[in-house]
């Protein structure tokens, strides 16, 4: 059987590979799914592809699944590894680590101002496979980011590095670049001015050096070899999924959770009555990764943080029973035992992605005022990654979370609907969406059941 599109999904602990077709027709045709363990721990993603394509063919009742063009997503390997440096916490540093999150990046280690002896040892430890350098407006402070520059260079001159800092400073970060023979990328500065993001174009070159360097990540080596296009990070191509569908849903939401992470994306200004209260820019378009929510390779820590309501409805040898089940559920009684995982996940992620209403003391007096992410336009949450899309009841643990009171956090109100991607496809129509925009959409949304 032959077809247009495969795109695999590389996950932390499952492969997922779709089959598309008459992707540049009116009616884009999803043509099935198969799913393997990923085989990071055998050196070599791509056998895990190879058993998610004979799982495909097996479902479609055919021998083998031939396709014109191969496309890929990856979180397995830990993504895209990345420490962050700027100048000042609550502006460049900030920017910085709102680009890194949106592109699907992983960050390991944030930092404001001159690095010290002990940060050096610190990313030296981490060994990140690219460091993002930030720091001052431009036309503002210089020495900062050229300081921490030079540092890194000397320490790490293997270690790539992306500049997204003071553009007045490039001149001096070509030379040194040149000097120390230093892989550099160069992007717009993530805070140009007070008060103002520009994340995009440091998102786009994270993807770019994620696509370029990922054969250099543990498993990795051989996954040009089985891919013909476009490789993106898996939480990026959500985003950019997540993005694409606003223009037809409006303020939406996503949540993604897997094996190893619970990620959240979401598109939206903000309430239009709460704009005037907030103490910082937000990005348009927002992602956080919460690396230690996973339903599977993070389940001790899921249950560390599960508040203790949910606790006491387990049973006494839940950990033990739990213990049993494998990457993928096999039975009913697996299911039953991941669901408070997922929605421990669900709940702590949209905490920690929400911002609040706090109390604010100023000259004028103690003030009301917006700190972080204004969820409360969010007309839409989308449901997807394989513990929400897999797993009966997803819909209801979101909806239950929503329904549950709260105190000044700026969740989306209990009125937004909650939609599952029935398919899985939110990962692969995103990847998909870099060379056919209109035919991802339109399959998005009859995953969606939208269309």
């Amino acid at each position: 059987m032959n077809v247009e599109l495969l795109v695999a999904e590389i996950g932390s602990t499952t492969t997922v590979v779709n089959a598309f077709t008459d992707l540049t027709a009116d009616t884009p045709v999803f043509v099935g799914q198969g799913m393997a363990a990923t085989s990071i721990e055998e050196g070599d993603v791509v056998l895990g592809l190879q058993r998610a394509r004979r799982d495909l063919a097996r479902r479609l009742g055919v021998e083998t699944v031939a396709a014109d063009h191969i496309f890929a997503t990856s979180s397995a390997a830990g993504g895209l590894s990345m420490t962050v440096h700027g100048l000042v916490p609550e502006m460049t540093v900030r920017a910085a680590r709102e680009a890194a999150l949106g592109s699907g990046a992983v960050i390991r280690m944030v930092t404001a101002g001159k690095l010290g002896m002990y940060d050096l040892e610190e990313v030296r430890t981490i060994t990140p496979r690219v460091v993002m350098i930030a720091g001052g407006v431009d036309g503002g402070e210089r020495e900062t980011a050229l300081y921490n520059f030079r540092a890194l260079t000397e320490q790490m001159p293997d270690t790539p590095i992306l500049y997204a800092g003071n553009t007045d400073n490039w001149r001096e970060i070509k030379a040194i670049a040149r000097e120390q023979n230093i892989r550099l990328y160069l992007t717009e500065n993530v805070y140009p001015s007070l008060d103002q993001l520009n994340i995009e174009p440091a998102r786009k070159t994270i993807q770019d050096i994620f696509e370029e360097h990922i054969v250099e990540a543990p498993g990795m080596a051989h996954i040009h070899e089985a891919v013909t296009g476009k490789i993106m990070p898996t939480p990026g191509a959500v985003m950019a999924m997540t993005e694409k569908l606003y223009d037809v849903l409006g303020d939406l939401m996503t949540f993604d959770v897997g094996g190893a992470t619970t990620d959240i994306h979401s598109v939206t200004e903000g309430s239009e009555d709460l704009r005037h209260y907030r103490m910082e820019p937000e990005p348009f378009a927002k992602r956080t990764v919460e690396g230690d929510l996973g339903v599977f390779l993070n389940r001790k820590h899921v249950l560390e943080v599960m508040n203790g309501l949910e606790r006491a409805k387990l049973s006494i040898d839940f950990e033990s029973q739990l213990a049993r089940v494998p990457e993928i559920p096999e039975s009913e009684e697996h299911v039953l035992l991941v669901l408070p995982l997922v929605k421990t996940c669900c709940h702590e992620a949209l905490r920690r992605h929400a911002g609040r209403m706090i109390e604010h003391f100023t000259t004028r007096g103690r003030l009301r005022m917006v700190r972080g992410r204004d969820l409360t336009a969010v007309k839409t949450i989308i449901a997807t990654g394989g513990a929400l899309t897999k797993l009966p009841g997803a819909l209801s643990i979101i909806s239950d979370i929503l329904a549950t009171p709260v105190t000044d956090y700026l969740y989306p109100t209990e009125s937004a609907r909650v939609i599952m991607d029935h398919n899985y496809l939110m990962a692969s129509c995103g990847v998909m969406a870099s060379a056919y925009p209109e035919a991802a959409v339109k399959l998005m949304l009859s995953s969606l059941r939208l269309s």
